[in-house]
């Protein structure tokens, strides 16, 4: 690994994302270019939903953002914003959108990570190959990273989950003295942490 890549100050889970400054980006709603930065989503107050891949023109990937593309909408409606990222251009990815037709219902923001920075900031980069794994990561509107998943390249990922995770996200958020227990979803029962649910968990969650 070289040197210059050795210094980048990694994201951790509950602090501030490093700054990463711009990715270019090929735009599916308007057919044209733009850029990204994370200071952007932090102006807007909108979360953030980085998902990386692999590459274009592969086999999981397109499943993946096609899940993701049915999403979307239901994602934008409560505040979060979803970026895929690969390490392909942004010429190549308005290629790929153009060429299968999985995508078609994508029209999320495809942001290219050609040096593999970002990539390596988020600990996704995959130096023998060059390319970045299967990472996801959710990002609050302060720009705090609160959720983070990584699949190696043979595993595709599951949109319900993520919809499911930022809503929780967004949830606790909202109510700072509340959890959310396992397979939480919206407008389920959460717990208040204390000392009266202290070895009472189940019966807290069946009131």
């Amino acid at each position: 690994m070289c040197e210059e890549w050795e210094e980048i100050e990694m994201a951790e889970i509950g602090k501030p994302v490093p700054s990463f400054g711009e990715m270019n980006t090929f735009e599916p709603k308007t057919g044209g270019f733009g850029k990204f930065s994370l200071e952007q989503a932090k102006e807007a107050g909108v979360w953030t939903v980085l998902v990386f891949y692999p590459a274009d023109y592969t086999f999981v990937c397109p499943t993946e953002l096609s899940d993701y593309g049915d999403k979307e909408a239901h994602l934008e409606k409560i505040g979060a914003r979803v970026v895929s990222v690969s390490t392909d251009t942004h010429f190549v990815h308005m290629a790929w959108h153009r060429d299968e037709k999985m995508l078609e219902n994508v029209k999320f923001t495809m942001a290219s990570d050609a040096t593999g920075r970002v990539s390596r900031i988020f600990g996704v980069y995959d130096e023998d190959s060059g390319l970045a794994l299967r990472g996801t990561f959710i990002i609050n509107p302060a720009g705090i990273l609160v959720a983070s998943e990584v699949n190696f390249y043979n595993v595709g990922r599951n949109a319900d989950e993520l919809v499911r995770k930022v809503e929780a996200n967004i949830h606790v958020t909202l109510n700072p003295e509340e959890v959310c227990p396992a397979k939480w979803h919206k407008g389920e029962k959460t717990l208040k942490p204390g000392p009266s649910v202290v070895g009472k968990v189940y019966e807290a969650l069946k009131k």
